[in-house]
């Protein structure tokens, strides 16, 4: 059972990175093959790579392993970088703009704050 579980996720996560291969695609990427999910759109295609451009403007080229279609929304947990700060804090959005580029923040501590999708990731 368990491993059949386990094989299902895998074909999950495959189908879904193999869905976000486009250009223009908006997705989420794991920067330099970490931890966390950054939002960007694809700028181009090589075979099994793809050049994202992080909404926070960086670029860089990745594995479709490590792409995934962009699923923020309502209710999803997130950190981002108070008032463009260095710290990140934890927090999940309360509303997306209807062209999904800003988003509303409730962090944990309470407080709120509108910013740019680029100023956010995901674990």
């Amino acid at each position: 059972m368990k491993t059949r579980l386990i094989l299902l996720c895998l074909f999950l996560f495959a189908a879904m990175a193999a869905t976000a291969q486009q250009r223009g695609d908006w997705v989420l990427g794991q920067w330099r093959g970490g931890d966390y999910w950054f939002p960007g759109v694809i700028e181009s295609r090589a075979g099994n790579s793809v050049t994202i451009v992080y909404d926070d403007g960086t670029r860089e080229t990745l594995g479709l392993h490590l792409i995934r279609p962009y699923d923020w929304k309502e209710g999803t947990r997130i950190e981002c970088r108070w008032k463009n700060g260095n710290e990140w804090y934890a927090g999940r959005i309360t509303r997306v703009s209807e062209d999904g580029t800003t988003i509303d923040v409730l962090y944990n501590d309470g407080d709120r704050e509108t910013l740019p999708t680029g100023g956010c990731r995901s674990s």
